[in-house]
């Protein structure tokens, strides 16, 4: 009976020894890693493209329902048959206005009258 309680105190008394008694924080000179000025890559692209005019040629993921929803979305009306040529950009003659043009749309969504 008296084995278990030695073991038990001295475990106890090695517990309290261990233990962390002085709670002041360990002064630190200047920070770990420096913080960049500027944001070097930015996850999110926040460029305002709505005025962008220039047609940008790339993969397009559009159908051809989408791409004529986004020319109609511009006020056209009448629109054409469209065409995807080799840079993924989407076309067809549509009215605006009442004045027949062609109407492109990239893969960006952006709506351009040539």
């Amino acid at each position: 009976m008296i084995r278990p309680i030695l073991v038990l105190t001295a475990s106890a008394a090695l517990l309290a020894a261990s233990g962390d008694s002085d709670n002041t924080p360990a002064e630190v000179e200047g920070p770990a890693v420096s913080a960049s000025e500027a944001p070097r890559n930015p996850a999110v692209d926040t460029a305002e493209t709505s005025g962008d005019t220039a047609l940008t040629p790339g993969a397009n993921s559009f159908t051809e329902g989408q791409a004529r929803e986004a020319i109609a979305k511009q006020g056209y009306t009448d629109i054409g048959a469209l065409t995807q040529n080799d840079s993924g950009i989407w076309s067809a003659s549509a009215t605006k206005g009442g004045a027949v043009s062609t109407v492109s749309v990239d893969y960006k969504g952006v709506v351009t009258a040539q």
